[in-house]
């Protein structure tokens, strides 16, 4: 092989590998976007398979700390899909939105990453009459099962919260209400 065609060969390896590493990140990030969008869609399944199957780490400090998805999955779907009556309709108790920020993927070998993740968050509880906004940080390891990216281990750090009472006569609409 000449000179010219292993230079060429060279540079399309590396091209390739540039490439697989973008779409590993994207994958990791269309990931995350899934898991925050089940956690604001009251959706259980979503959450829990953004998990790997068995032994994922996980410490959501006052949510509390888990060595397996199913733990905080069923802390979610009770928080979540609690319903009380409101307004003279049964409805959700807590609301929540999830916006997260700022991806900051590395891959650590083959099938592995890291990822750090800003959140923004929102929640509304309407039997406490109150509202938080909150940063929060989140530190995430995953790997690839089953050919998809799933989060092995997931924990977050609260950086400030502020709690406000909701006013009088606030009004809910929307189809999670």
């Amino acid at each position: 092989m000449t000179d010219t065609a292993q230079t060429a060969e060279n540079r399309l390896a590396a091209l390739e590998a540039r490439l697989d590493a973008l779409e590993a990140k994207e994958a990791i990030i269309a990931l995350k976007h899934r898991y925050l969008r089940a956690c604001d869609a009251k959706d259980p399944d979503g959450f829990r398979s953004a998990f790997i199957d068995r032994g994922a780490v996980i410490d959501y400090g006052p949510l509390g700390r888990f060595d397996d998805a199913d733990g905080i999955a069923a802390v979610f779907a009770h928080i979540a899909l609690e319903r009380d009556e409101f307004d003279g309709a049964q409805t959700h108790v807590v609301l929540d939105m999830h916006h997260g920020l700022h991806p900051d993927i590395t891959l650590t070998g083959p099938g592995q990453a890291t990822g750090n993740w800003t959140l923004r968050f929102r929640q509304v509880n309407r039997r406490a009459g109150a509202e938080q906004v909150s940063a929060i940080e989140y530190r995430d390891e995953y790997v690839i099962e089953g050919g998809q990216w799933k989060m092995s281990a997931c924990a977050s750090t609260v950086l400030w919260t502020i709690r406000r009472p909701l006013a009088a006569g606030t009004a809910f609409e929307g189809d999670l209400i």
